[in-house]
């Protein structure tokens, strides 16, 4: 015997809310699925740039204290020792001053753009006196207290165009730093020179990818017949 057409509406009307609630949790079961497997693929990003940013930090580290930037050094400090007192004690104030801030931003991820500064101007004074005239570095960048960057990015651009170009007195090195809109560049005039076989550009590679933890702007080069320049982000305090 079948039902009446009103009695069988009040059966679909009365099952309706378990449908709606067996629909509900199955739509619940995929989306939470869903969810783990991206937040697991985020996880696995996050830890991947975590293990390269370990790994930076210590390539970063280990070429400051090199024995070639030790030997140079010392050389310097030695002649100076003997010519110039007074230039010699300055010049271990800087050497200590470099070495300090090595140590207190190897457990940093990012650092304020002003003690980013503070340590290149003790860097570029090693090298100018190394290079005397031969050797020209401009910074003119005035930095905003949220600016920060990654560690020693500025150092080891440095250290780069002077590992790879000619540096003489026919041939002087000209860099220069400065901040344009939410950028830094970092340019230098081209007189490529062999850098040797220990020459492997992982340095680049690796601040490119210690940035890409911090900041969806990518590092750009720009180069030309005479002229080297690398763009890095600026990242803001409010992007630790």
């Amino acid at each position: 015997m079948g039902y009446l057409p009103s009695k069988s509406w009040d059966s679909i009307i009365k099952s309706l809310p378990y449908t709606l609630m067996i629909s509900g949790i199955i739509s619940l079961i995929f989306t939470a699925v869903g969810f783990f497997f991206a937040w697991k693929r985020s996880f696995q990003q996050a830890e991947k740039l975590k293990v390269e940013m370990l790994a930076y930090k210590y390539e970063s580290l280990r070429n400051q204290i090199n024995p070639h930037f030790l030997f140079n050094s010392l050389n310097v400090l030695s002649d100076l020792v003997y010519d110039d007192q007074r230039m010699a004690v300055k010049f271990i104030q800087q050497l200590s001053d470099l070495f300090r801030y090595v140590l207190d931003s190897r457990d940093k991820e990012l650092v304020p753009l002003r003690e980013e500064l503070d340590f290149i101007n003790s860097f570029t004074f090693l090298l100018k006196t190394r290079f005397e005239e031969k050797l020209k570095i401009e910074i003119d960048v005035q930095p905003d207290p949220e600016d920060y960057i990654v560690p020693m990015t500025l150092q080891l651009l440095i250290e780069n165009a002077v590992k790879h170009n000619e540096i003489s007195e026919a041939f002087p090195l000209r860099i220069s730093i400065r901040k344009t809109d939410e950028w830094l560049e970092v340019e230098n005039n081209l007189q490529s020179k062999s850098a040797g076989d220990d020459s492997k550009k992982t340095g680049l590679k690796n601040i490119t990818q210690q940035f890409a933890f911090f900041s969806e702007k990518p590092i750009k080069i720009i180069t030309s017949n005479e002229r080297y320049m690398v763009r890095v982000p600026i990242l803001k305090s409010a992007e630790r």
